[in-house]
């Protein structure tokens, strides 16, 4: 009899612990499925179907002439112009209709089931645009801000024993501005100074983790009576990527993911960069387990420069295409597709497997729309026989390929899955739109 009843309480804890759990689960899926920011366009009504249950208030908060936050009035079950109401109700669990006439930003204060606080969403209200998806491939060149420590260790000094001038003092990932207070110019330049320091005290200043400082630190002689940190440093990277869009004043958005620094896969620091002309002049095919690559020639020259960098971050690279080489881009501009307008189906991307860019059938197989990763709030899969032919699915050096839907720009490729190059990720355009 005490057995049966232990293996009952054994049954009835596992049964809540599997109901507690799937319900953690769904809770999860809700979470994902309702956005942390929503992009609505002024003077257009949009519909909302996320099908959940959670219903709450949109509110407009403003500061008063003293300074105390409150409640601005909005109409009816659309964002719209203030009204006498302080707020308005929403349930998700319905369609909802947005609007808003003009620019602007609201609040949507979320709860499960109307009784349980679950999350807040920021409504932002954006202008109606359009983009022309580009699709050509660029060669990248960005130089860092300071020098990047990429690895630090030990030497064999002069004496015979082992140094590490730099232990415990520099991390991977930091970035040396200035030495001594003058500005860091390049890797060869800073070997140079280390070179010629004499063993004398050298102070560093590093940026780390958006906090900068000195340090102090005094280079060792190595067995050959060289001075040395006992650092591995680099100042630049290289590689070809895609060109996503280009806007009415030249502007431009690429890659769809940052810039990362290929040992510390930290988002590079930039202090300039450049776009450069390059041909895709071979491609290895993407196999199970080993991504393919579109591979270019880039001649780093002036005459060959066609933009510049002004941005690396975490959506991608932005800054400003010349005219010459904009004129060169033949596509039409088209309307962008905000994240709730986007639909599992089928899609096309637009890119160049060398010469003219062309469009290539994919499938949307799933969509995030608060995705914990950006640049992953779109599954793809290649349908195109041609481009499956040609480079086994998605390969490196597509990043940043337009993704197009029922006539409307709506994200960017940015990563391939290694064990199965036909699939892979993209990120919502509206996470690449400047400020």
């Amino acid at each position: 009899m005490e057995r049966r009843m232990k293996f009952r309480l054994f049954l009835y804890v596992l049964l809540i612990c599997s109901v507690t759990a799937l319900f953690i689960c769904w809770l999860f899926l809700l979470w994902e499925k309702v956005p942390a920011t929503i992009h609505i366009r002024a003077g257009v009504q949009q519909d909302l179907d996320l099908d959940v249950p959670m219903s709450g208030m949109v509110y407009k908060a403003e500061r008063k002439e003293d300074n105390v936050e409150s409640a601005i009035p909005v109409t009816g079950r659309v964002v719209a112009q203030p009204s006498q109401q302080e707020s308005i109700p929403v349930d998700l669990g319905e369609h909802l209709t947005l609007y808003a006439e003009k620019i602007d930003s609201y609040t949507m204060d979320l709860k499960l089931f109307g009784l349980i606080p679950f999350k807040t969403v920021d409504i932002q209200v954006i202008n109606d645009r359009t983009l022309v998806p580009a699709g050509i491939p660029i060669g990248i060149y960005v130089k860092t801000e300071g020098i990047l420590v990429i690895a630090t260790g030990d030497f064999e000094g002069i004496d015979g024993q082992m140094k590490e001038p730099a232990g415990r003092l520099l991390e991977v990932g930091d970035y040396i501005l200035r030495a001594d207070g003058e500005e860091v110019t390049g890797k060869a330049a800073f070997m140079d100074k280390i070179a010629s320091s004499e063993g004398n005290e050298m102070v560093l200043s590093i940026l780390r983790d958006d906090q900068e400082f000195d340090i102090k630190v005094q280079p060792e002689q190595n067995r050959n009576g060289e001075y040395k940190l006992g650092i591995w440093i680099r100042d630049n990277a290289q590689g070809v990527g895609t060109l996503t869009w280009l806007d009415e004043e030249n502007g431009f958005g690429a890659l769809g993911h940052g810039i990362n620094d290929m040992d510390t896969a930290t988002l590079m620091s930039l202090e300039k960069g450049s776009l450069y002309k390059t041909e895709i002049v071979s491609i290895t095919r993407g196999e199970n387990g080993t991504p393919g690559e579109l591979t270019g020639v880039i001649d780093y020259k002036e005459s060959n420069r066609i933009g510049t960098i002004a941005a690396n971050t975490l959506e991608g690279i932005f800054g400003s295409l010349d005219r010459d080489a904009a004129k060169q881009i033949s596509t039409e501009s088209m309307p962008i597709g905000l994240k709730q307008e986007v639909k599992q189906g089928a899609a096309q991307i637009l890119c160049s497997l060398g010469g003219a860019p062309c469009l290539y059938d994919i499938e949307i197989t799933a969509i995030h729309l608060d995705h914990d990763n950006i640049n992953r709030g779109i599954e793809i899969k290649v349908t195109d026989e041609d481009l499956l032919e040609a480079t086994g699915g998605i390969v490196q050096g597509m990043s940043g390929a337009p993704i197009l839907q029922d006539g409307k720009f709506i994200g960017a490729v940015t990563h391939v899955l290694v064990n199965d190059p036909a699939r892979g990720y993209g990120i919502f355009i509206e996470n690449m739109l400047p400020d």
